[in-house]
């Protein structure tokens, strides 16, 4: 069996090469240079009250939400959270992230969520991004990460991660208020 030669190995890499080039210049002509963007927001999760912004749609077997244990695992919840520039509620609305979650740990709170981001104000007004990723919410209540798998509008082909931080958690009730650090790579 004959092997390549340096120099016809060496040719075919470059030819390789120049090809991925070209094609990152060709999503770079259709779409724009690569941008990067940081958000900070405060997410408000409530389940409590007379207008939740998650409601239960499925629950998994018999558990019931309980003290200490609000969102019980195999529960589904469908939810329209307010996204804001501060921690309190009266702050100033940027935004909604509209979705759903489900309990996913049985022995701690952990969810999986589906979740598109979309500002309201500022120059991302009516962009999006979306988040499909595990929340460890017990188990990492400061230096979460979550990705980012796609996104819409100004945010199109956007990846990238999400750094939460539980800022307030009622574990009688699952209200919660998360601090939300993005990273988005975006074009």
């Amino acid at each position: 069996m004959r092997t390549l030669s340096p120099l016809l190995l060496a040719i075919l890499l470059l030819g390789a090469a120049a090809s991925l080039q070209s094609a990152a210049d060709t999503t770079d002509l259709l779409l724009g240079p690569a941008k990067t963007t940081h958000l900070h927001f405060f997410l408000h999760d409530t389940l409590s009250g007379k207008d939740p912004s998650a409601v239960l749609v499925a629950r998994g077997g018999s558990r019931t939400p309980k003290p200490d244990d609000p969102v019980p695992f195999g529960s589904l919840y469908a939810t329209d959270d307010v996204l804001t520039e501060g921690p309190q509620r009266e702050s100033k609305v940027v935004g909604n992230a509209q979705g759903l979650y489900i309990a996913s740990g049985r022995a701690q709170l952990s969810l999986v969520l589906g979740m598109d981001f979309e500002l309201t104000e500022g120059p991302f007004n009516g962009s999006a991004f979306v988040v499909y990723s595990r929340n460890t919410v017990v188990k990492h209540p400061v230096g979460r990460e979550l990705a980012i798998v796609g996104g819409r509008g100004k945010f199109r082909m956007a990846r990238g991660y999400a750094l939460l931080r539980t800022h307030y958690l009622d574990t009688n009730n699952g209200d919660a208020i998360v601090e939300y650090n993005v990273t988005l790579y975006h074009h």
